[in-house]
Parts: C-alpha cells; structure tokens; sequence
C-alpha cells in the first residue's frame, strides 16, 4: 500500500522485456517481403481509388463491366474466339461438334422453310392438297428423327475416337440442337464449309 510507484512502474516495463524476447522477428530485422516497386505501389493506389464508394457507383460499374461482358460474347460468338465464348461453347469438344455438323448438310435445318411450304398448302381449301401437307409434314418429322438418330451415332462414335480421355458429356446434344437451326443463324458463327474435312 505505502510501496513507491517508481517500482510498480518498472514491473509491467519488465514483463514487457520478457514477453518481446519471445517475438519471431527482431524489429530490425528485415520484414520478410521485398519493398513494392514505386510503380506497383502508384497502380494499387490507384486501384484502391477507383473502387466505387457508395452502391449507386458500385451498381453502374458492374452495369458497364456486364455490357462490356456481353460485348466480348457477341464478338466471339461472330468470330468464334474461345476465349470469350459462353460456357456451353467453349472446349475442343463443343468446337469439333459445330464443326461436324457445319460441314454436313442436315435434314432439320430445312424444317422452318419447309413447315413454311406446308402450311400455306394445308390454308388451301382443296382436299387432296390439305392431304398432300399433311402427307409432308408426317415425311419431313420421319427424315429429321432418322437424320438425327444417325447422326447423333456417326457424331458419338467420331467424339470417342478423337477424344477417348476428356469429357464429351452433352456434345452429341449440343450437335443435334444445332443441326435444328439455319445455317447463317447459327451461334457460334460456322467456321467450315460444308463436305470441308477437319
């Protein structure tokens, strides 16, 4: 109770002698990590500047960083750039499957004008002629399930051979859905003509 402070004071100073000689790092010693270039310490700066502060900023950032996003896509999906393709086209699989079935000429890409050909003959109101449409549209469903039953196996057993180790899993479907659409409407744009060799 009646001790001097002089001595209490120099306690905790001594304690805290005793717990810094356990420290890993001397505070003289090197800190462990080389000194950032000037440069790189400007562009982290600057970076650290350009983080938008509030979310009205931070929404219409991300806005711009989506439509440039999108802007790439679209490049790519014109130009048939892996890098910027959507997941579903990238790989060497999915590009070796538009290319099979961009080389061939498929019975389901002429679905659309044909459907086109048999309605405006089933609108006529002459029998045998609405019996003819229905005739075709029964022909035209035939010729794409056989087209697309063959060359789903012709596509599969060409993915095997040429990819045995990487996974082919949805390609042979990803082909077939493509084989549905119009030439110069397919995405990717075709990169091969048709009866090419690849």
């Amino acid at each position: 109770m009646f001790r001097s402070r002089a001595k209490d004071e120099k306690a905790p100073a001594d304690k805290a002698q005793v717990t810094d000689s356990k420290q890993t790092r001397d505070p003289q010693a090197p800190k462990g990590r080389p000194t950032p270039k000037r440069s790189e310490a400007q562009s982290q700066r600057r970076s650290v500047a350009q983080t938008p502060t509030n979310r009205k900023d931070a929404a219409k950032r991300q806005r711009e960083e989506r439509r440039q996003a999108l802007d790439r896509q679209r490049q790519a999906l014109a130009s048939g750039d892996e890098r910027y393709l959507p997941a579903r086209d990238k790989g060497p699989v999915r590009r070796f499957a538009r290319n099979w079935v961009d080389s061939r000429f498929n019975v389901a890409e002429f679905f659309l004008p044909l459907a086109v050909i048999i309605l405006v003959l089933s609108v006529v109101k002459i029998a045998p002629i609405q019996n003819i449409a229905l005739l075709l549209w029964l022909i035209v469903i035939v010729l794409i399930v056989l087209d697309g039953v063959v060359s789903g196996i012709r596509l599969r057993k060409r993915l095997t051979e040429r990819f045995p180790d990487q996974n082919r899993r949805g390609a042979v479907a990803y082909a077939l859905m493509r084989s549905l659409q119009m030439r110069r409407l397919r995405l990717p744009k075709p990169q091969v003509k048709r009866g090419e060799k690849f």
